[in-house]
């Protein structure tokens, strides 16, 4: 699947039941030799201004459980604050 494909899903946790965002308003960790990524990093924004607020949430690959027409669900071990 490309990244293309993919954006503009909402990822929402499994676990919490929670929206996390949109893929494309993240960031994310590509590994430098062969180009897969790693983890998506989630800034924390503040609801008007949009900037970024606290720390960052970042959500491993393997911990996608499906990826919908809509969405990309995600089941993390816990959520890592960088």
């Amino acid at each position: 699947m490309r990244y293309k494909d993919m954006s503009a899903k909402e990822i929402v946790d499994i676990k919490q039941g929670a929206r996390l965002g949109v893929l494309g308003q993240t960031d994310l960790e590509v590994d430098e030799k062969t180009g897969q990524i790693e983890s998506f990093i989630i800034p924390n924004y503040k609801w008007f201004g949009l900037k970024k607020e606290g720390a960052e949430t970042k959500i491993k690959w393997h911990s996608i459980r499906k990826i919908g027409e809509d969405m990309i669900m995600i089941e993390p071990e816990n959520h890592h604050p960088e």
